[in-house]
């Protein structure tokens, strides 16, 4: 594994927020959503995430995720993903979402 300095850390800037809306990617090669996500002060913003196989659109409306909001915008199936939504891989390489067991205000950082 491979090591970094607490300062390589401090350049993420990596924060919570709550999915406003959620629609199907339809260019994806993967299947995956659209997602637009409040950061509260920090505005909204869009990603593309590939959570279809244990995420319905309906039921991830209003659920807080933590993103990485700080990496250039990245061109995905001519849809431009502004933040990456953190997750993790399970045993199938499907993605679970890093989430909260607690509400707090949108745009908080990571730390």
């Amino acid at each position: 594994m491979n090591t970094i300095d607490w300062s390589d850390f401090e350049k993420t800037d990596i924060r919570v927020g709550t999915i406003l809306s959620a629609k199907e990617l339809l260019k994806a090669r993967k299947p995956a959503y659209v997602l637009e996500i409040d950061f509260g002060e920090l505005g909204i913003k869009t990603s593309s995430a590939q959570i279809t196989s244990h995420y319905q659109l309906n039921e991830i409306i209003g659920r807080q995720i933590i993103a990485v909001i700080n990496f250039p915008p990245k061109r995905i199936a001519g849809f431009k993903s502004e933040c990456l939504v953190m997750g993790v891989y399970d045993e199938n390489s499907d993605v679970v979402l890093l989430s909260l067991d607690k509400k707090v205000k949108n745009g908080l950082k990571i730390g």
